[in-house]
């Protein structure tokens, strides 16, 4: 994640990778350990994604974007549902009876998010933000993709300016733990 270009580009890039990753889930057999490792590269870049989309893209649908604000609650509530996903399917291992039920409820959460994004919220804000504030804001997005956690956190704010306060520490702790962990390593 980091790809460049206007704050649309950058998240749609971002669709188009963890929809990679639930392919490679799918490919798999049930049971497949590999299944987790890729469960869990998606979490890390979904959990980035949507610190970020809090943090940045939110906002300025609330700022720039006529009903704003409901667009960005209903964003808001689609991030929760998943994080809580996340957050369950944390806890299981492939081969866990949990783990597929999950991981296919994500997949179906997270793709039906993502259509709705590009299909609705992603025109309405292209058509309501100069190229310029577009720009600054993927420039926000993939600052804010760099530090944010890699582990779900359901209680944590997603509003800010809490969200953008704490971020930051829990991302840190995150990444620590996945280095020693070896979270979302082939191997």
């Amino acid at each position: 994640m980091g790809h460049g270009g206007n704050v649309i580009d950058e998240l749609v890039t971002d669709h188009r990778e963890v929809e990679e990753l639930f392919g490679k889930i799918e490919a798999l057999p049930p049971g497949h350990k590999d299944r987790k490792t890729y469960a869990d590269q998606a979490t890390i870049e979904l959990v980035r994604h949507s610190v970020a989309e809090e943090a940045y893209l939110y906002p300025a649908v609330r700022e720039h974007v006529e009903n704003g604000d409901a667009l960005a609650d209903r964003e808001l509530e689609d991030h929760a549902t998943a994080e809580r996903t996340m957050k369950d399917l944390e806890g299981c291992d492939a081969g866990d009876p949990e783990f597929d039920r999950l991981v296919g409820a994500l997949m179906s959460e997270i793709r039906e998010h993502i259509a709705d994004e590009e299909r609705n919220l992603f025109p309405m804000l292209r058509a309501s933000c100069s190229p310029e504030a577009l720009d600054r804001l993927g420039d926000k997005v993939r600052q804010a993709k760099k530090t944010a956690p890699t582990r779900p956190h359901p209680s944590a704010p997603d509003k800010p300016p809490a969200n953008k306060l704490l971020a930051p520490g829990a991302g840190m702790v995150d990444r620590i733990r996945d280095a020693l962990s070896g979270r979302g390593k082939l191997g």
